[in-house]
């Protein structure tokens, strides 16, 4: 017999990933401002992002389970009906982090960055001959 599963279908961690959006949409940052003439401080409303890690937490937080790795590393072959929703799961969380970098709604550079999407630019030098004055 194997091992108990907290999340019990991938149709649960799906609803519970939903639930999850849910929640970071309707809770956005709130982040300390200075505006007008006298720089009166304000607290602004940023949209919160997806993430896997932030997913991760609000399970824990709202005691569902503690950690999602083996759900989305499928260890030892023991979460395979899994793996669709858990490729679900990370393409709603890649768009998300996308469209809200492009819209300018998230940083864009860092948005880059969590998503491999940063510009390379390969320099080469070749120095073939050295001189020296004398």
């Amino acid at each position: 017999m194997g091992k108990h599963k907290y999340i019990e279908t991938p149709e649960k961690l799906w609803e519970h990933f939903d639930n999850y959006r849910k929640w970071a949409k309707a809770n956005p940052i709130l982040v300390e401002d200075y505006v007008g003439r006298y720089a009166d401080r304000v607290m602004r409303e940023k949209p919160r992002a997806l993430t896997i890690d932030g997913f991760e937490c609000w399970c824990y937080d709202n005691d569902i389970i503690s950690d999602l790795s083996q759900y989305f590393a499928n260890t030892e072959q023991r979460y395979t009906d899994y793996q669709t929703i858990c490729s679900r799961i990370r393409k709603a969380v890649r768009t998300d982090q996308i469209e809200g970098g492009m819209a300018g709604v998230y940083n864009p550079s860092i948005t880059q960055r969590l998503n491999g999407l940063v510009d390379k630019v390969q320099n080469e030098v070749n120095i073939t001959k050295f001189e020296f004055d004398e």
